[in-house]
């Protein structure tokens, strides 16, 4: 089978030469750095696996207001 029509142009940039981050980057990196996990440290045991989600989805729900709130 041969491809007979090319849509578009893929443009590569120079092997080892990359462009400075730029400020929408540099912004989302912040953010990110500044993201907690709201898992608190240690080792969970529960006994089944709605448990365990039961907690997880706590979890990403008080992140989510978290992030809301800034």
């Amino acid at each position: 089978m041969t491809i007979h029509r090319t849509v578009g142009r893929r443009t590569q940039r120079p092997i080892g030469k990359l462009a400075p981050p730029s400020t929408e980057e540099v912004a989302w990196r912040k953010a990110m750095a500044q993201t907690r996990t709201r898992v608190p440290k240690g080792v969970f045991r529960y006994r089944t696996h709605e448990e365990a989600n039961a907690d997880w989805e706590r979890w990403q729900a008080e992140l989510v207001a978290a992030t809301a709130r800034r």
